[in-house]
Parts: C-alpha cells; structure tokens; sequence
C-alpha cells in the first residue's frame, strides 16, 4: 500500500504569493496525484493552460456553477482564480496538497485566512 501512495505522491515548487500566507514563493509542497475527493479547503494544483501550474484552495461554489470554484487565499497579490476564469472540472485536478517540507518546517498546509 505503501509503494502504490508512493507512486502518487508529487512534489511542486511555489512560485508566486497568490497562496500567501499559507505558502510562498520558494516553499516546496507535497501532493497526492488525481485525488479521489476535494473538500471545500484543500489546496488543488491544475493546468490553468498546457504548461501552466497554478496553486489554488477549493472554495464553496457560487450558486449555478457546475466544476470547483478555486481561489487564492491572497486576492491582494493579484490572484488569478476562479473569479477571473470561472469554475474547474475536477478532472483537470493534477494534485491535492498534503504538506510544505521545504524551506520552512515540514507542517501540514494551513486553512484559508479567517477560518
């Protein structure tokens, strides 16, 4: 069981301050490959565009969207989210995020500001 989550497992390098203060610019965070369940909080990667991670929380969904509604936890930062691009069909979900191990402390990802 434990070579099979192995095989899932994906480390992500942040590049930008749309996840502040939950991740920033250099932390390096670990993630789970097409993730069986998203809940409202976890913190998805997918292809925005071919070649083009982004790092977003999923968010409750506005009413009358089909797919996730994903958002940064820094709109400050000039966050390009679901407000601009709309919702997200799960199986565009590349990872789910378990935890940051580098360069800070090895801590499990922290919930949205205000929660």
């Amino acid at each position: 069981m434990l070579a099979a989550l192995g095989l899932r497992l994906v480390r992500h390098e942040i590049a930008e301050e749309s996840m502040v203060p939950a991740l920033r610019p250099g932390d390096w965070v670990l993630g789970v490959r097409r993730p069986q369940r998203l809940r409202t909080g976890d913190v998805v990667v997918f292809d925005l565009r071919p070649g083009f991670e982004v790092v977003k929380r999923v968010s409750p969904p506005p009413a009358g969207t089909h797919g996730l509604w994903l958002l940064g936890d820094n709109p400050a930062a000039g966050s390009v989210d679901s407000r601009m691009f709309g919702p997200v069909s799960a199986d565009r979900i590349k990872s789910r995020l378990l935890l940051r191990y580098q360069p800070r402390p090895v801590q499990a990802i922290p919930p949205p500001p205000g929660s």
